[in-house]
């Protein structure tokens, strides 16, 4: 594909974009949240259509969280993106000190196909908001989308260019990273940021990376129970378990293993969780779920993948236990409706097993003892954690989102969400009403001793202003000697 053309029609957008105020900017984003609630349930069922998920799931999951963004940025923005004024040291006294926010440039986001909307929009109007202009490569597998996002942009009035939604295969994701992109945010899998991460270093481009998940849920013996199992139930299988932020693997502490477990599969069996987006997932967890079989997993429900449906992107819900380190579903990304469920003895043995993976981005704890879960919580590297709740923190704008270890690079959302998308530029201000300044030439004796007083007074135990002001204020300090 030719790039060139669609990096320099950005740029030019960008060039009158950057210049409108955030109030300005605004008008925009008020526009594109009346346009996509007035279209909520179209779209709706348009993500059913295409995703497979269910209308409630993309109800709350995509729309509305969108929406719930928008407003959020509505009331943080001018706030975020305003200078912020900072503190100056005392050598450098008279001066003021501030940082400014400056938009990036062009912002490529690429965006991944389980979760459309949501990972498209929230990422390409925080770009827009912050002042960029942004080129969106949707996920190939929702192509049947990128007709009414563009739409949704036109129907909100954004300038012509400014946002540029280019279809197409890995290949071309791959070309517009090769092009000349300020920043990069990628959703998606290990594998592929890892390509763009290396690709980016070759010209220093910043980028922002949301990765998979490997999610542990655990359960200590004081659980609420009932909600234990209905957050679990939820956490593993909703969006039929394709979710990167979703529950991987339930650690169940020994003692009340049992009931919990014939709790959930009987609630599990009367779920319907909607179907897989493509082929692709179904064969790779077809694989991990026949690996783990073979390893001695025993599936305590579900059917297994040679009964399985021919022709059918529809799985139901599937339960593994007996799982060990040697199968491929106790440490990889698992994108399906399957879960494990391991009984564990001591906080010390989960906390181990739950960090046991390559992945960083989020767990849960559940316990009526909020200080304990807190402590355990304290324990688990990872970007997100819910405490007798699961899966939460990406649904709140008030927070960022971001993972640790391979499950990411830089975050997103909240406070610091806008401002990620910016560069920071640091001022100093002097008002230039003295010849000289203390740290300039000439290096005098007098000022060596006004400044050895200084640090002892600022920094140590002394306390004798009252011969230093004297003598910082004596003229013949500042006079250059000829």
């Amino acid at each position: 594909m030719d790039k060139r053309p669609i990096y320099a029609t950005a740029r030019e957008a960008f060039h009158d974009w950057r210049q409108l105020s955030v109030a300005e900017r605004l008008t925009f984003l008020r526009a594109f949240r009346r346009t996509l609630a007035d279209q909520g349930e179209q779209i709706a069922e348009l993500l059913q259509k295409t995703t497979g998920k269910l209308p409630f799931e993309a109800l709350t999951a995509e729309i509305f969280t969108v929406l719930t963004t928008i407003s959020y940025l509505e009331h943080v923005a001018a706030q975020q993106l305003k200078p912020r004024a900072v503190r100056t040291p005392v050598l450098f006294w008279g001066r003021r000190s501030w940082v400014e926010y400056h938009p990036v440039g062009v912002v490529l986001v690429i965006a991944p196909w389980n979760y459309p909307l949501q990972l498209t929009l929230i990422p390409a109007l925080s770009a827009l908001l912050a002042g960029n202009a942004v080129i969106i490569k949707p996920s190939e597998v929702t192509t049947e989308l990128d007709a009414h996002f563009r739409r949704l942009f036109d129907q909100a009035g954004f300038p012509e260019g400014l946002v540029q939604i280019v279809s197409g295969d890995g290949e071309v994701g791959a070309s517009l990273v090769k092009g000349e992109p300020d920043l990069i945010f990628f959703t998606g899998s290990v594998a592929t940021g890892q390509k763009i991460q290396m690709e980016a270093a070759r010209s220093l481009v910043p980028t922002i990376l949301e990765l998979g998940g490997k999610d542990p849920l655990i359960i200590l013996e004081d659980a609420p129970l009932e909600r234990a199992v209905q957050g679990a139930l939820w956490g593993s299988y909703t969006n039929c378990g394709q979710v990167c932020l979703g529950t991987e693997r339930i650690y169940v502490q020994r003692e009340i293993y049992p009931i919990f477990l014939e709790r959930f599969l009987q609630e599990a069996r009367l779920l319907k969780v909607g179907s897989m987006t493509s082929w692709q997932q179904v064969e790779q967890v077809r694989a991990q779920v026949e690996d783990a079989l073979a390893k001695g997993a025993r599936l305590a429900l579900g059917s297994p993948p040679q009964d399985w449906v021919h022709d059918s992107l529809e799985l139901k819900p599937m339960v593994l236990t007996d799982v060990n380190e040697e199968m491929a579903i106790a440490h990889q990304e698992t994108f399906g409706p399957v879960v494990t469920i391991t009984p564990f003895t001591s906080d010390d043995e989960v906390i181990r097993l739950a960090n046991a993976t390559p992945y960083g981005l989020g767990a849960s704890v559940w316990s009526k003892d909020l200080d304990r879960a807190r402590e355990l919580a304290e324990q688990l590297v990872v970007g997100n954690i819910s405490i007798n709740d699961t899966m939460i923190t990406v649904a709140n704008p008030h927070l960022p989102f971001g993972g640790l270890k391979k499950s990411g690079l830089g975050s997103y959302h909240g406070a610091e969400g806008l401002r990620a998308f910016c560069t920071q530029r640091a001022v100093m201000e002097s008002k230039g009403r003295v010849n000289s300044e203390l740290n300039w030439f000439p290096y005098t004796p007098e000022k060596e001793a006004l400044l050895q007083a200084l640090i002892k007074n600022v920094y140590g135990s002394e306390r004798s202003w009252w011969r230093i002001v004297p003598k910082a204020l004596n003229p013949r300090l500042w006079r250059q000697k000829t």
